[in-house]
Parts: C-alpha cells; structure tokens; sequence
C-alpha cells in the first residue's frame, strides 16, 4: 500500500466476525479512516473483504487497508471452528491477540478498539458497546481462568482506564461510569441500510422480530406476546430472522422451529435470509418487536430508519432510539407489551404520531453523522487535544 509520509498510523482490534452490531461499527469506523490514515486491522482470521462489504455495505479495499492475522492461514479451520463452538478456547484465543496487539501497537501513532474496552498497553481509543466484555464475562468470573487470560495478555484494567472511550449510547455510558469510573462520549452506531421506502397504506400488518436465535434475545416471548394480540381479534403476522448461536445454540434454534411450525399459518422463520431480503422485509413490515433491554439495539434503528413503529422495553439503550418521550412504545412485561400494540393497533391516530415522532430520531443514526463525530474525535486523540481521563 502507498501511504503519504504525512498520514499517521493507525492499528485498529477488532478479534473476530461473527456478525452483529458491534462488528458493522468497526466496519464504518474503519471506512471513515481509511482515506486520511494508513489504518492496519489486527483480527485473529484473515478477512474477506469483499463479502463484508456485501454485507454492510462498507468500500473496503486492500489497497487502502492492511489486514493483520494472529493466527496463521494453515491453522483457521480449526481456530475458526473453536472459536464458534468453544467460549473458552474464545476468551483464550482473544487474549493472544491482545498480547500481539500490544506488541504492534507500540509502532503506530495512534491504537483503536471497535471490539469494547481493552488494554492496549498505552493510551487508546475504545469504543465500547458494553462493559467487562473483554476482561469479564461469565467464564472469567472464574479466578484461575481469569488468571490465565489475563496472563496471556498482561491485561491491566487501570490501563484499559486511560483510554478514551466512546459508548453506542447514553445507557452503556452509565453503565461505564458505574463499572470503571470514567467518563465517555456517545457516538451511536451508524444504520447503513438503504432501505425501500413504502407509504404506510402499502405496507403488511405483520412484525419483525430480528436478531440472533439466542435465549438472550428472547424471539419466544415476542411470539407469545403476538398469540396474545391475535387472540384478541387482529391477524398480525411475525417474521423472526437471524441466525444461530453455534453447536451450543442449537437447542434454542430447535426450539424456536418448534414453536414457528406449530403455528406456521401467521409465523414464518427466515433464519439467514440474506441481506437484499432482509432490507425488503423491512419496508414491508409496519411494526418491530424486541423483547431484550439492549445496550443500542442496531435492529431497533433499522427498523426506525425502515418506517417502522417498533415496541421495546422501557430500559436500555433502545429507548433513546425511539425516544425516551414515546412510552407507548414501551413495555416492561409481556401483558403491557399486548395492551399497548392492542392499543397501537386499535388507532390509525395513534399510529401517525408515533410515525411522526420516530421520524425525528432518524437522523441520530446516519452514516455521515457517524463518520463525521469519530473523525473529529480521531484528530483529537491524535492531536493530544482528547482528554484521557
């Protein structure tokens, strides 16, 4: 790659793609950086490019981004494979390459996390999507285990304290003053999606419920909250899409099938629908339903940007997406998740307000608003001028 003596350096972590929210903001921050720095990406698996951009409509080239992988080609079925199905060959695996990180990163100007907080060994810039992902989790309550990754990485929380940190929403930013004692700056995810506009008249009375097919998703409890509604006389459709959770997931997936084939005539599973389908579905659909209190919720906002009246729950950080004033929108149960789409249903009026007022929220998600925030923050930290707290 042929890089002007005056761009700095930059190496951005982001350890795997699995799909999700937090890998498509890696995506767009490394498309906003590409132009004005020489940007490395340090992943664990070579990635392909082109099918990322197919997939999140990123431009993403090799001539103007290097792609560094921890482990070697000849070995990435296997680490593939351990990754997706093995959560401690994961934790394993992710801290390796926080120590080659923080070998490499003595050797750019400037160190970037799009995969939460890290310690890069010196002062970053992290993007935080929630907090102790890295470092914390489940298995890692687990002294030895905890003893072992964090061996494997030198990993020192008061480090990963000095960085800057930005958060996909005010709620994570709580959560991250709460958890580590440090300010951070919001920066929400981008929705990249074009989608097709449909006036209101010309779209389905039917849900989405899209996600990954994981219990912590809950897609059951959207369908029976729909049973629900359907019982009380409206014949709303759900389209649930997404995909799985690996070998340990698929007990949750079956399930999931089970209940979609028992009731086939209203419920239709769209497991790995491919990404123009899903962008079309969208536009079809008038209403969202998501029943997991989320950090964002990527989703959500595709499903503002779509036009779409989605229903959620009364904390997390969807509710600055559809904005903390529509409570009607909000539910934190299933029976007040049924009375308040039964009431959504019952008006037109009611329906044309809230259209009205998520329109307004729109606009806090775009690209352009996104690339525009992380560059100036960027320059700063470069600069100097970024406060590390």
């Amino acid at each position: 790659m042929t890089v002007s003596n005056s761009q700095s350096r930059l190496l951005v972590w982001h350890p795997f793609f699995l799909g999700g929210g937090a890998e498509a903001v890696t995506l767009w921050m490394l498309e906003a950086l590409c132009d004005d720095y020489d940007v490395t990406l340090l992943t664990l698996f070579d990635v392909d490019l082109q099918r990322l951009n197919a997939m999140y409509d990123t431009q993403l080239q090799p001539q103007t981004l290097t792609v560094k992988a921890v482990i070697p080609s000849a070995w990435s079925g296997v680490g593939r494979w351990a990754l997706a199905n093995s959560s401690v060959l994961r934790a394993v695996m992710m801290h390796g390459s926080i120590r080659t990180l923080k070998t490499m990163g003595q050797h750019y100007d400037g160190v970037i996390s799009g995969y939460n907080g890290v310690d890069f060994g010196r002062p970053g810039l992290q993007y935080m999507h929630w907090v102790r992902v890295v470092e914390g989790g489940k298995l890692q309550q687990n002294a030895p285990f905890r003893k072992l990754c964090h061996g494997i990485s030198d990993f020192s929380v008061e480090r990963l304290r000095q960085n800057v940190s930005l958060v996909n929403s005010a709620y994570t930013g709580q959560r991250v003053q709460k958890d580590y004692d440090i300010p951070s700056v919001v920066v929400y995810p981008p929705v990249v999606a074009d989608i097709p506009q449909r006036p209101w008249s010309q779209k389905q009375d039917s849900f989405l419920c899209s996600g990954r097919l994981v219990p912590a998703k809950m897609p059951h409890r959207a369908i029976r909250i729909l049973r629900q509604v359907r019982r009380q006389g409206f014949d709303v459709k759900l389209y649930i899409t997404g995909g799985g959770g690996g070998v340990y997931g698929r007990e949750y997936v079956n399930r999931i099938k089970q209940l979609v084939a028992a009731e086939a005539d209203w419920i239709q599973l769209l497991a790995g629908l491919p990404y123009q389908e899903y962008l079309a579905l969208l536009a079809q659909c008038r209403y969202g339903i998501h029943y997991k209190p989320e950090p964002f919720g990527i989703s959500i906002a595709e499903m503002v940007q779509a036009g779409m009246i989605p229903f959620v729950r009364s904390r997390g950080g969807q509710v600055e997406i559809v904005g903390a004033e529509q409570q009607q929108l909000m539910f934190n149960s299933e029976s007040e998740a049924v009375s308040k789409i039964v009431a959504m249903l019952k008006h037109p009026d009611q329906q044309q307000r809230s259209l009205a007022a998520l329109a307004q929220q729109q606009s806090l998600f775009s690209v352009e608003h996104f690339q525009r925030q992380l560059r100036g923050i960027v320059a700063d930290y470069l600069a100097g001028k970024a406060l590390l707290p």
